[in-house]
């Protein structure tokens, strides 16, 4: 198993590198249909990294990481099954991109949202889009109802 890579992206400008010796896969029997081939092979994946000890980050992407992910952790344990493919190897392939897919997710800084005061001229269009609802409704209203 080779070191899982992520691409670069906000928050990790250079991407990161997961040491293959720091991922930790398990191969149990996958449910669902499978023909002939289905109680002999162990083709779902279940890769397991812990993100407390992992050198892959550096303590500000940790801090993120662990926040972002709280939910799906056992732990400090984040695990990632796949078993939507019929062969071993496509799972492990499905499983470490998800994985790195998580990670690159979840290093990215929260962007702050600054307000903003809406334009003159949108606010412009905003009431003169109003102003013509209300004269199309008003145009369906029997004559003399007004009253």
């Amino acid at each position: 198993m080779d070191d899982l890579r992520v691409m670069p992206g906000p928050g990790a400008p250079h991407g990161l590198i997961v040491p293959a010796s720091e991922l930790v896969e398990q191969f149990s029997r996958s449910s669902g249909p499978g023909g002939q081939g289905v109680n002999t092979t162990d083709s779902r994946v279940q890769l397991s990294i812990d993100l407390a000890t992992t050198s892959a980050l550096s303590e500000p992407q940790r801090r993120r990481v662990l926040e972002q992910l709280a939910p799906k952790l056992a732990g400090t344990e984040l695990i990632i099954s796949a078993s939507e493919h019929r062969s071993q190897r496509q799972n492990r392939l499905a499983a470490r991109e998800r994985l790195a897919a998580m990670l690159r997710e979840a290093i990215m800084p929260k962007v702050i949202r600054r307000a903003t005061r809406p334009t003159r001229g949108s606010q412009r269009r905003r009431l003169e889009g109003k102003r013509q609802r209300s004269e199309t409704k008003a145009a369906r209203q029997r004559p003399g109802d007004s009253d």
